[in-house]
């Protein structure tokens, strides 16, 4: 029997080994390399032309706050009523049935939800997504500049972010709110105002407050620490930057926003355009 007994327990340890929950499964990682050279890769044999003043203002990069304010080209034109997409509203609540948010940020946002909901954290609810500059002003002067930026100077107003709540407890204290912090990277989110940068951002501690920015640069800017400003900053210093997130391989290229400009990229590969809203374009390649 004591034999018997053992086998089943081999067997048991197996099965639990191989159907393991997310928590005991080997978490993703990101090997991100800080390059100062401006060399074109090998491999880049194709060009594209890019009017970079027309790209500067517009993208997943930009940074916004009271210096930089939204412009027209950086709204996102995909913006729905998200109650009015049931397709993308599983998993998690609405506080009300007015909440906007860029149909192409819902869908990250509903993969990263599966994902939570698979290690038992499931009790999410959007309280704020996109704003248009009357709602925004509308805000404002009901919060006041402690709460609310003004018409213009918020995030909100492209349809990247959204305030994130939990129906458990408030976001600094909820697991969905440590959840968020540790994982969202993963899927292109980043925490935009931590309880460490507030003299950097300007903007007070909010742990509902997520950005959508995109891989790898949410997988950069986490695992070094970074905000959207320091990582801004560090584009403009280094020019280039590399990382390799779960097997892909990405180039992040900075470029000085001038009338037009001739970029390579590889022939066979991918890639996205963003600009930072102040001075410069930024080229993201998936090799």
């Amino acid at each position: 029997m004591k034999k018997w007994g053992f086998l089943i327990c081999i067997i048991v340890l197996g099965y639990f080994l191989i159907k393991s929950p997310a928590w005991l499964q080997q978490p993703k990682e990101a090997n991100v390399e800080i390059q100062n050279t401006v060399e074109i890769p090998a491999g880049y044999t194709e060009t594209i032309s890019v009017d970079m003043k027309n790209e500067v203002h517009k993208g997943n990069l930009l940074l916004v706050n009271s210096e930089y304010p939204v412009h027209a080209d950086g709204i996102r034109t995909d913006i729905v009523n998200l109650a009015e997409q049931q397709e993308l509203v599983r998993g998690y609540g609405l506080l009300d049935q007015n909440i906007m948010l860029s149909r192409y940020v819902a869908q990250a946002f509903q993969k990263m939800i599966e994902a939570a909901g698979e290690e038992e954290v499931r009790y999410f609810i959007i309280s704020s997504g996109y704003r248009d500059f009357k709602k925004q002003e509308q805000l404002y002067e009901e919060k006041g500049s402690d709460y609310a930026l003004p018409a213009g100077h918020s995030e909100h107003n492209l349809g990247l972010s959204m305030d994130i709540g939990s129906t458990l407890a408030a976001m600094s204290e909820a697991p969905e709110g440590a959840w968020l912090e540790k994982n969202a990277w993963k899927y292109g989110f980043v925490l935009r105002y931590p309880k460490d940068k507030v003299d950097i951002t300007g903007i007070q501690y909010e742990p509902w407050h997520f950005r959508y920015v995109g891989l790898p640069h949410s997988a950069i800017m986490y695992h070094n620490n970074l905000v959207l400003e320091q990582y801004l900053e560090l584009l403009q210093q280094k020019k280039s930057i590399s990382a390799e997130v779960e097997g892909e391989h990405y180039l992040v290229r900075y470029y000085e926003a001038s009338k037009d400009k001739t970029i390579n990229i590889p022939e066979h590969g991918q890639y996205e355009i963003s600009g930072d809203n102040m001075k410069g374009v930024i080229v993201t390649v998936e090799e």
